[in-house]
């Protein structure tokens, strides 16, 4: 059976396909309800216009950007998760969007309210079902746009009836509702929306039951965890607006445990209801190899067929386009620019690798980074040496792999050649780190500013731009440019700014010919079962932390959330977790962990660690979700992350690592309580007596 639901916004292929057009009759400038309403093609172009106006955050969307629709420098994971970084100014923490989800919103809201109003009038030319459908769309649409509104604002002016002008702009003016009324609302549209949508999807491009449910658990996750972890920041982020005196942002500390719970019970009865409908599971691989199962990841996101891929928004060259092959390839591609999406070392310290090297000596020191040297730590010992630049990262999780593009490693047909530098001093007794910290007050420290770089004779050989490249002549007469041909450059940008590329999501057939602005058409999944199954799982433990009973009979939640998450872990090639979860901070994490691993790169990360309140610096001990200390990445105020670099001993004939903070672009990210929510976009605040700006926003 073929579960996949693909958002195509071609309106004009739409509306040609539903109807023939008389091209003898002057055309009509305004669609009546009667041309539209009355008819299958009628109401078939109204949802094309509802969701061509959703808030899907895909590759046309950035944090920066907000909803401007735009795939201009297209990057995934930049917005300060940890996931990646960026060369521009756009790679900065997720404190708002210079294009809000707000004026917008309204304009579909209230298109989606006149259908739910206006649909019934016309009931007589359809079937119960269909009218059913149809009604259930306007909901999905209107729960989905308060659900987004929410998360960034709290409470929010809730427009549940279509405004008829009568003369008076007063009427017109709708409070913001508390964060509370608000989330209730978005449950009971989301319910509503599951009650008279079909099982399975009758017109292509559209929600259905169970795409719903998915949508709704994850709502409700977020709704749980504002609930529950307001309460861990200080001031509790909840507060009254100065114009009405409603609490428009957090909720009522008496209520706020039991509103957790609630929202918490919701989350796990709709993943459970997804689940049980037997309809989904997840994509597999054909073996349990690691090759096999890298090769399964890379497909999964392209196979819109396989019954994983709940939601996806399709693209179709040259009539809907993105730029993300543009922007994100590795430098050899770059058409016009490239390495927009550099995952970080901090990122792929997440993922599973061997306990040892083939020597026995551990992968990891002692706080878990990954070893390059046979010290204690990264500014201790010697450098490990390796053949090539690709065997440090051979054994690494397959999912890693299929996410990431590791220096020497294969796409597109060529080995990957990227490389920091060559060092030509001796390498008989080894080589010492480069630098004498390694601390986060060191992060400004640059390769180019080295001893062994800047002075004569010079031992370290780099590239500042690929134009011009530094050629060393190697011990045996061969000539070898002092940085990889995908970089990293120390004085250029527009190449891999941590030694590692995207690959989730990039096209691997393309070529130069076919990389361009505007010219990439791969599918963005917005829903897959994945994600219901994490949602399971984490609000199963949540419940179990709060001592509350399942909320579906018959189930032992903890289980449920185990197998969850074995499940996704023997999938991906990881190590599957051996004992069952409990109701504790340490399982919960372990789901978060999962949850961040799986679901990298796809705009769910920006939104996780914004609902579990760990990005202001009290709280940043769970920004990773393992135990890592904040004062390895952080200081009071600001934020970073390391890259990994490789470069080639010539005395030696090997390659070594070193890993550092971000050595190109020494990119900062701050983040503060107060960006827990964005502030209401001003000339709304302004121009309006009962719209309130954020309490702690005067």
């Amino acid at each position: 059976m073929n579960m996949k639901k693909r958002i195509l916004y071609s309106l004009i292929v739409l509306m040609s396909a539903v109807s023939c057009v008389d091209m003898d009759r002057t055309p009509k400038n305004i669609w009546t309800d009667d041309d539209l309403l009355s008819t299958n093609a009628g109401v078939k172009v109204y949802l094309a216009r509802l969701y061509a106006q959703m808030p899907w955050e895909d590759f046309k969307y950035m944090g920066e950007w907000g909803f401007n629709r735009s795939s201009w420098l297209g990057a995934l994971g930049i917005e300060g998760t940890g996931e990646a970084i960026n060369r521009d100014g756009i790679s900065r923490a997720f404190t708002g969007e210079s294009t809000a989800w707000w004026g917008m919103a309204f304009t579909l809201i209230r298109e989606a309210n006149h259908l739910i109003e206006t649909m019934p009038e016309y009931a007589s030319n359809f079937a119960e079902v269909e009218v059913n459908n149809f009604i259930g769309q306007a909901y999905f649409v209107r729960a989905y746009s308060f659900y987004q509104m929410a998360r960034r604002f709290g409470g929010i002016p809730l427009t549940l009836k279509e405004a008829q002008y009568n003369g008076n702009a007063a009427d017109f003016e709708i409070r913001r509702s508390t964060e509370e009324e608000t989330w209730n609302q978005i449950l009971a549209d989301f319910d509503t929306a599951v009650g008279l949508l079909p099982s399975l999807s009758t017109i292509d491009g559209t929600a259905n039951k169970y795409v719903a449910l998915a949508f709704k658990a994850e709502a409700m996750l977020y709704a749980g965890s504002v609930a529950k972890y307001n309460e861990t920041v200080q001031g509790n982020l909840t507060g009254f607006g100065s114009k009405t005196g409603v609490r428009v942002m957090g909720f009522d500390p008496d209520k706020s445990k039991e509103l957790s719970k609630k929202y918490f019970a919701e989350a796990y009865k709709a993943a459970r209801e997804v689940m049980n409908s037997g309809l989904f599971s997840l994509r597999q691989a054909a073996s349990s190899d690691p090759q096999a199962k890298y090769q399964n990841m890379v497909d999964l996101f392209s196979d819109l067929g396989c019954s994983e891929n709940m939601l996806a928004r399709e693209y179709e060259y040259p009539t809907l386009t993105h730029g993300l092959d543009a922007y994100s390839s590795p430098y050899l591609w770059h058409h016009p620019l490239s390495g927009g999406t550099c995952p970080t070392l901090d990122f792929i310290e997440l993922y599973d690798w061997p306990e040892t090297f083939d020597n026995g000596l551990s992968r990891r020191y002692a706080d878990g980074k990954l070893r390059v040297t046979d010290g204690n730590s990264c500014g201790e010992g010697k450098y490990l040496m390796f053949d090539n630049t690709y065997d440090f990262f051979a054994d690494a999780e397959p999912r890693l792999r299929a996410y990431v593009i590791f220096p020497g490693d294969r796409f597109r047909n060529t080995d990957l050649e990227v490389y920091m530098g060559i060092y030509t001093g001796s390498a008989s007794n080894g080589i010492s780190p480069f630098f004498s910290s390694y601390s986060y007050n060191s992060g400004d420290n640059s390769y180019n500013g080295l001893d062994i770089y800047t002075k004569s004779p010079k031992t370290l050989y780099l590239t500042g731009n690929p134009a011009q490249p530094e050629v060393v002549e190697l011990p045996d007469g061969r000539k070898m440019n002092a940085a990889g041909a995908n970089g990293p450059f120390f004085n250029y940008q527009e190449a891999t700014l941590t030694g590692l590329h995207l690959r989730k999501y990039l096209d691997p057939d393309a070529t130069v010919e076919t990389i361009g602005e505007g010219m990439s058409d791969q599918p963005f999944i917005l829903m897959r079962y994945a994600d219901v199954l994490l949602a399971a799982a984490e609000a199963a433990v949540e419940l179990s932390i709060a001592g509350a009973v399942s909320p579906v009979d018959g189930d032992d939640m903890l289980q449920v959330a185990t197998d969850a998450i074995k499940s996704l872990q023997d999938r991906a090639g990881a190590k599957v977790i051996d004992t069952k979860l409990s109701g504790t901070d340490e399982s919960r994490d372990i789901v978060r962990k999962e949850r961040r691993k799986e679901l990298a790169f796809e705009h769910k990360t920006k939104w996780d660690l914004r609902r579990w309140r760990v990005q202001n610096y009290e709280n940043r001990d769970g920004f990773w979700c393992d135990g890592r200390s904040k004062a390895d990445f952080s200081n009071d105020t600001e934020y970073r992350f390391r890259g990994i670099y490789p470069f080639y001993s010539a005395d030696a004939g090997k390659w070594f690592f070193d890993t550092h903070f971000d050595n190109i672009n020494r990119k900062k990210f701050s983040y503060n309580i107060v960006d827990y929510y964005f502030g209401i976009p001003g000339d709304e605040v302004t121009k309006s007596p009962v719209i309130d700006q954020q309490p702690n926003r005067y």
